[in-house]
């Protein structure tokens, strides 16, 4: 959709400027749609039918179940996803930097490149202010609510006709996945062909998509393990203390990568100098990035899970860490895997971080394409762009195939 894309050379103009703010809207919207969309996808498979089934009884149409009953179920689900967005575009700098737009973040990134480290730590701090201020605000629009589901069993939904709708959803979910993923998809395949024809994936392409899975795994392990004690302790237990580490966790995703790897190194070379240099560092860095994504994904289905499964399970002689452990993880699984997933995409593709933090001759694809594409090589860019996408959909695959 550039000036010299596809688009232009075929029909002498584009439908939307990319360098604008409607550019970098529309591209930061395909890309975090499925934020929302995969969190609120596991809070259905947790929701059960007895609610509906009541409210049609009572004579509701189906229109005002979805909006009276349905849609108030999984308002926590759409409100994780959706701040899950804010926080990821308050970060993001290298979609806005490749379409040539200022942002607040891209000014942290100047002053860093011109080595004025006070100023930009100046506005990292305010940057953390902003993102703890929205989440004070989120976390004050849903104080007096609360959503638990006391009964009904989930299971397999009915298929509901759609009549002569069924067309504009159908040309509605074919446009999502035309722009967000045929289209570029589509880009990276041609380029990638060339690639391949001239001798870009080799012995060193594989080891860099070794290293790539290893990293954004680990992290993802580790970004689950940390999310359960987190998001149960602020559900169960809120209090000032809980709700301090909550917001603690949350600062790091508003925080653009640099940032972070920056306070990774001093802490790791001060305090932790066995884990300097290793892979381990960088799998650090990507969970203090990316572990709201998991926590958002839990809590979402945590507030599903009825209190009384907590004293339940405590009756029957069990303490608050095995209750945790082996009744609340097993309860909040759809969730927490879809969050595990989400943090395995983003380190995947995670590129500041991975650049300071990587040892030496250590590359995974995020920094191949940096490296290539920075030197107009789009043909030995897009293979490795093109298997970033494939490490994504696998474990995504596997978890909506399970659940």
């Amino acid at each position: 959709l550039g000036p010299r894309g596809w688009v232009a050379e075929r029909l002498g103009s584009t439908p939307v400027d990319m360098y604008s703010f409607g550019g970098v809207a529309f591209v930061l919207a395909a890309f975090t749609y499925p934020y929302v969309f995969l969190v609120t996808t596991a809070a259905f498979t947790r929701l059960g039918r007895a609610h509906e089934e009541a409210a049609q009884s009572l004579g509701a149409r189906a229109p005002s179940v979805f909006f009276r009953v349905t849609l108030p179920m999984l308002r926590p689900a759409i409100g994780a996803g959706a701040m899950l967005v804010i926080l990821y575009v308050l970060s993001d700098f290298g979609a806005i930097a490749l379409l040539r737009f200022s942002t607040f973040t891209s000014a942290i990134y100047y002053q860093m490149g011109s080595y004025d480290t006070v100023s930009a730590a100046v506005l990292s701090v305010l940057l953390i202010v902003l993102t703890l201020v929205i989440l004070g605000a989120e976390a004050a629009s849903r104080r007096r609510s609360r959503y638990f589901q006391v009964g009904g069993v989930p299971g397999d939904p009915p298929v509901v006709s759609l009549g002569r709708l069924r067309w504009p959803a159908l040309a509605a979910v074919t446009g999502v996945f035309v722009m967000s993923g045929g289209l570029p998809v589509g880009v990276l395949a041609y380029w990638t062909r060339l690639g391949i024809e001239r001798g870009a994936v080799d012995a060193r392409f594989l080891e860099f998509s070794a290293n790539t899975f290893q990293v954004a795994a680990l992290a993802s392990v580790i970004a689950m393990v940390l999310s359960v004690p987190v998001a149960y302790l602020r559900s169960r237990h809120p209090a000032p203390a809980s709700a301090l580490i909550e917001k603690l966790a949350y600062s790091g995703y508003a925080l653009p990568g640099v940032i972070i790897a920056l306070g990774v190194i001093f802490f790791s070379i001060r305090y932790l100098p066995f884990i300097y240099n290793t892979m381990l560092l960088i799998a650090v860095a990507c969970v203090i990035r990316f572990l709201p994504q998991s926590m958002q994904a839990t809590s979402a289905s945590l507030a599903q899970v009825s209190p009384r499964i907590d004293e339940a399970a405590r009756i029957s002689g069990l303490g608050p860490f095995a209750v945790m452990a082996r009744v609340i993880s097993r309860l909040v699984a759809p969730g927490l895997l879809v969050g595990g997933a989400m943090v395995f995409v983003s380190s995947a593709k995670e590129l500041p971080a991975t650049l300071l933090l990587r040892p030496a001759g250590f590359d995974t694809l995020a920094v191949r394409i940096w490296v290539e594409a920075g030197d107009g090589l789009y043909h030995l860019a897009a293979p490795a762009a093109l298997v970033v996408i494939v490490l994504s959909l696998l474990p995504l695959k596997w978890m909506i195939g399970r659940y």
